[in-house]
């Protein structure tokens, strides 16, 4: 028989896991969306329906229905084929984006956080001076002076984000490193290189991963608007924004040229931000980042 007392224990434990419950909920519904959308890209060869790059100039500029349900381009490639590869390439070039950023932005925040002094002071003004330049302006100087291409493209995204982690690690490590087991392992006498790898790094990668999660969505953004100026992905790649690009011109008349590729890259890009907001507001990480970045 449970008494009153263990009633009212009872009940609040469980009135915490009903909310929990629900408050994780929306983060499993975006997590199962993100996981559709890379889905999608992994097995882009084997969903979509035909060649992305096939020509087919008698059937050009079919609108949307049976045998190409999301119409044709201006050569008569299936726009539905081209979107699901262009999922798989987009995934792809943000990948490569955020591990270029994260590589580079860890090792300087980890380094300039845990050293301080004026290895700090020299890092952080390297830093700051990327970060005076607009991203897309000097992602624009940057792809111009390597050449137009997509690899190029994502070198430079690259290059230019790796200041915002950089600054979110060390702001962490700033944190981490006064924490009572890293002072313990000092006086065990081990080594400065040993202390940052095992100790310090691994209490920051849940803000990076979240992190990343939101920038994944901005990156593929970003990649297409480098590829829809001519800079990026070209003709016949079955890149968004170059299918966007292409298709700017009689997208009045022929909406659907346009309208799909934009639709996918539009919902790719909230589901990645809405997951990674979500990731920081469920996990308690996005105050005691905001705390430690400032």
């Amino acid at each position: 028989m449970v008494t009153t007392a263990e009633q009212a224990v009872q009940e609040p434990i469980e009135a915490r896991a009903s909310r929990v419950t629900w408050r994780r909920l929306p983060l499993v519904a975006l997590g199962l969306a993100a996981t559709a959308i890379v889905a999608v890209g992994i097995f882009a060869p084997v969903i979509a329906p035909g060649d992305p790059v096939a020509l087919n100039i008698a059937g050009a500029l079919r609108p949307p229905g049976e045998g190409a349900w999301f119409g044709t381009d201006e050569a008569g490639r299936d726009i539905l084929s081209r979107t699901i590869w262009g999922t798989r390439i987009s995934l792809l070039a943000a990948g490569s984006v955020l591990l270029i950023a994260t590589t580079i932005g860890v090792v300087v925040g980890a380094i300039s956080g845990y050293r301080g002094g004026r290895v700090d002071q020299f890092l952080m003004r390297l830093t700051d001076l990327f970060l005076a330049f607009p991203g897309l302006i000097l992602a624009i100087a940057i792809t111009a002076a390597l050449g137009p291409s997509l690899q190029n493209a994502v070198i430079s995204i690259g290059l230019v984000w790796w200041p915002v982690y950089a600054r979110l690690v060390r702001g962490q490590v700033l944190s981490v490193r006064e924490n009572v087991y890293v002072e313990a392992a000092r006086a065990l006498g081990l080594s400065e290189t040993r202390i940052l790898l095992r100790h310090v790094l691994p209490q920051c990668w849940g803000t990076v991963i979240a992190r990343a999660t939101v920038d994944i969505g901005y990156a593929i953004l970003l990649t297409a608007s480098l590829s829809f100026l001519g800079l990026g992905g070209r003709p016949p790649t079955p890149e968004w924004g170059s299918m966007i690009a292409t298709s700017r011109a009689y997208f009045l008349t022929y909406w659907w040229t346009a309208t799909f590729p934009g639709l996918a890259m539009f919902l790719t890009v909230v589901v990645f931000s809405l997951l990674g907001d979500t990731l920081y507001e469920t996990f308690g990480i996005k105050g005691s980042t905001q705390r430690q970045v400032s």
